[in-house]
C-alpha cells in the first residue's frame, strides 16, 4: 500500500512539473476581413477565425473574461461575443461609428468614441443601455481610464486636444492641447500619468493628472526612417510603471520607452504598420497588431525580443487578451 501511495505521489509530482504555463487567448479584429482571430498563446498558433460585423477595430473583454466587446464600426453596434462559444450573444447601443473604447475599472461601464458624430458614449452594461452622451472635440478616437475610475481621458484627432471628463458629472473638466492627431490614451498604472500618442505628430505627450498640463514629450529617431514614417499610436505601460511601450505604426517598430525617465531605450522590429498593442495577464510578453503584413507578434518583456510572428486575418487592428 505504502508503495502504491508512493508511486502515486511521484507520479503527480512529474504530471504537475510537465504541466505547461497557463495559455491565455489572444483575440484579434481584423478590419478588412471582418473576422476575429483567436491565437494560443502558449502554442502560438490560430484557434479559430470568427466572423463578425463590419470592419472591426476597438476590442475588449469583460474582467472575468467571459464576454469581447468588439467594435463593428460600419455596423454601428458593438457586438457582444461569448468566449466560450465564440458566438455574438448580443449588441450594444453604441452610438454611430464605434471605433475604439474602454471598459471602466470595475467592467460594468463601457466609454465609446463615435469618430463620425464628435461623442463619447457611455454605456451601462448591466441595463444595456446609453447613460451619456458627451459632445467632444472633433473625430474622437483614444479612450482611457484612471484606475480609479473617476477620470476618462478621450482624444479628438482633429482638434488634437486630450479631454479629460468626470466620470460621474460626465462633464469635461480640462482640455490638454497635445502634438497633431492624438490617437490614444494610456492612463500609468498609479494614476499619476497620462500619455497621449499624437500620430502625425510623431510624439507622445506626458499630461500630469493632477495639473492637466504636458510635463514631457518624447520624440522617437530610427536611423534610417524619415520622421513623418514615425507615427505612434498604441501604448501599453507595466504594471510597475517602470516600462512602456509605443506602437510606430509605418516605422514597423515599437518603441520601448523607460517610464521614469522618458527615454526611448529599444527599437523592436516587427511586422509592417503597428497598431495597437496587448499583454498577457503575466505581463511576460505583449502582442502587437500588424496591420499591412497581416500578423500579429509576440514580444518577450523581459528580453524586448520578438518572438514569433503569427498570421491572422486582413489588417488586423486591435487586440486583447484573455485575464485568465
Amino acid at each position: 500500500m505504502r508503495r502504491q501511495l508512493a508511486l502515486l505521489v511521484a507520479s503527480l509530482a512529474v504530471g504537475f512539473m510537465a504541466t505547461p504555463a497557463s495559455a491565455y487567448m489572444v483575440y484579434v479584429s481584423n478590419e478588412k476581413e471582418n473576422t476575429m482571430t483567436v491565437v494560443d498563446s502558449t502554442t502560438m498558433k490560430v484557434v479559430k477565425t470568427v466572423d463578425v460585423g463590419q470592419r472591426p477595430r476597438g476590442i475588449t473583454i469583460s474582467p472575468d473574461g467571459k464576454f469581447i466587446y468588439l467594435c463593428a464600426s460600419d455596423d454601428d453596434t458593438i457586438q457582444v461575443i461569448d468566449t466560450a462559444t465564440l458566438q455574438v450573444v448580443g449588441t450594444l447601443p453604441s452610438g454611430p461609428d464605434p471605433e475604439l473604447f474602454t471598459l471602466s475599472p470595475d467592467g460594468k461601464v463601457l466609454y465609446v468614441a463615435n469618430e463620425n458624430d464628435n461623442l463619447v458614449t457611455v454605456i451601462d452594461l448591466d441595463t444595456k443601455k446609453v447613460v451619456a452622451e458627451i459632445p467632444v472635440g472633433v473625430e474622437p478616437e483614444g479612450m482611457g481610464v484612471s484606475p480609479d475610475g473617476k477620470t476618462l481621458v478621450n482624444t479628438s484627432e482633429t482638434t488634437s486636444m486630450a479631454h479629460f471628463i468626470d466620470t460621474q458629472t460626465h462633464e469635461i473638466t480640462d482640455n490638454v492641447l497635445v502634438d497633431s492627431r492624438p490617437r490614444f490614451a494610456q492612463f500609468k498604472p498609479d494614476g499619476s500619468e497620462v500619455w497621449v500618442s499624437a500620430e502625425v505628430g510623431g510624439t507622445v505627450s506626458i499630461i500630469d493628472n493632477a495639473t492637466r498640463q504636458v510635463t514631457h514629450k518624447i520624440t522617437f529617431d530610427i536611423p534610417g526612417l524619415r520622421a513623418e514614417a514615425i507615427q505612434p499610436v498604441g501604448i501599453r505601460i507595466t504594471a510597475d510603471g517602470k516600462k512602456a511601450y509605443v506602437a510606430l505604426g509605418p516605422a514597423n517598430r515599437v518603441a520601448v520607452v523607460n517610464a521614469q525617465t522618458y527615454e526611448v531605450e529599444k527599437y523592436v522590429l516587427v511586422g509592417q504598420r503597428v497598431w495597437q498593442l496587448a499583454f498577457t495577464p503575466d505581463q511576460k510578453m505583449i502582442i502587437s497588431t500588424n496591420g499591412i503584413s497581416n500578423d500579429i507578434t509576440f514580444i518577450d518583456v523581459a528580453t524586448d525580443e520578438p518572438i514569433e510572428s503569427v498570421t491572422v486575418g486582413a489588417l488586423p487592428w486591435g487586440v486583447v487578451v484573455s485575464p485568465k
